[in-house]
């Protein structure tokens, strides 16, 4: 191993699997031993990794029929990461100094197989923009949806790391009129000024949220990006044009939900609204669409270098602050998507 890593290094690990949604106290930053590679692995020194909303679902054991595994005490957490590689084998592909992702972050170095790792090229100016969210809504809106010139799109959870993608995407594929979600005034004026929503509701004002929609979207929506459910997709169903197309990518109204798991989004549809109204309802899965990962990253790419994107997203320093950046991304806190700054 090279002589100028440390000895030891920090990751942070689930202590106690909580009741609802995890406190602080519910996690433990824990100093271990920095590993040396054996064959086929090499070691990354994590520089950034995502707090992601899946997190609570894993913690809470709810997590049957996700291509992830439950989080039990005493695990370590995981998540998409960018860092660099520092050691490895003489004969991996993959050589100290070259900038890679994988999905062990919430750990100041890790241990990879070089397999899982992806070297970045360059196709994106930044490498904290290779940690956004935006595959699935590209691809909700492209294999699901088929957004067309015109349409007007409904983004549920419009100020969340997926929904900052969602609207600016919809309106780069055609749409004529982009509406979001959210549950803050200050988040609902910035979705406006700077990522160019047209209009924006706000839960929680006492203002039925159907009522609200209606007023926004008088004719009639084509396109919905969910990622919420609850009350916000039955109000959606009520204000479907028809032959409307609803893309499902996130259920935060039953993830975030205190008291819950997070596995379960308990919502009452009107199934009649469904069929005389000609809508399609579809979940969206990424592993059922293996190109859309590559397509969306190129895409990406030329949007950021022209300016006709952003990528919203808050930097919390120090990997000891990790568990409480999960903790305010639960609770809303946070404008677009939430990278932690590994200190390794």
């Amino acid at each position: 191993m090279a002589t100028d890593l440390p000895r030891t290094a920090r990751e942070i690990r689930l202590a106690t699997r909580p009741e609802g949604l995890p406190e602080r106290a519910d996690f433990a930053v824990v100093e271990v031993p920095v590993p040396e590679p054996g064959p086929g692995q090499v070691l990354v020194r994590n520089r950034h990794f995502l707090v992601f909303p899946g997190l609570v679902t894993l913690i809470g054991g709810a997590a049957e029929g996700l291509p992830l595994p439950p989080l039990h005490a005493g695990d370590t957490l995981f998540g998409p990461a960018v860092g660099e590689v520092v050691a490895a084998p003489a004969d991996s592909p993959l050589r100290p100094g070259t900038l890679v992702t994988h999905l062990l972050g919430w750990r100041e170095y890790a241990l990879v197989d070089a397999a899982d790792c992806t070297p970045l090229d360059g196709t994106l100016p930044d490498p904290v923009a290779y940690l956004a969210q935006g595959s699935a809504p590209y691809g909700a809106l492209t294999r699901l949806a088929g957004v067309r010139p015109g349409d007007t799109v409904l983004v549920t959870g419009a100020a969340g790391a997926v929904g900052t993608l969602a609207g600016q995407t919809a309106r780069l594929l055609g749409a004529g009129r982009v509406i979001g979600t959210t549950g803050s005034p200050e988040k609902a004026e910035r979705l406006v000024a700077e990522l160019g929503y047209d209009a924006v509701l706000l839960r929680g004002t006492g203002r039925p949220f159907a009522e609200q929609l209606a007023g926004a979207a008088p004719e009639g929506i084509d396109v919905l990006v969910d990622t919420v459910g609850g009350e916000q997709l039955s109000a959606a169903l009520g204000a479907a044009r028809q032959g409307a197309r609803f893309a499902l990518v996130g259920a935060l109204s039953g993830q975030l939900a205190p008291g819950r798991a997070g596995g379960v989004a308990p919502v009452e549809i009107d199934s009649f609204r469904l069929v005389v109204g000609g809508v399609s309802v579809r979940g969206y899965l990424g592993t059922e669409h293996p190109g859309v990962e590559e397509e969306w990253t190129a895409r990406f790419g030329g949007w950021l270098r022209s300016g006709e994107i952003r990528f919203p997203h808050v930097r919390i320093p120090g990997i000891d602050r990790a568990p409480e950046a999960l903790r305010e991304l639960a609770g809303g806190r946070h404008f677009g998507a939430v990278v932690v700054e590994s200190a390794g």
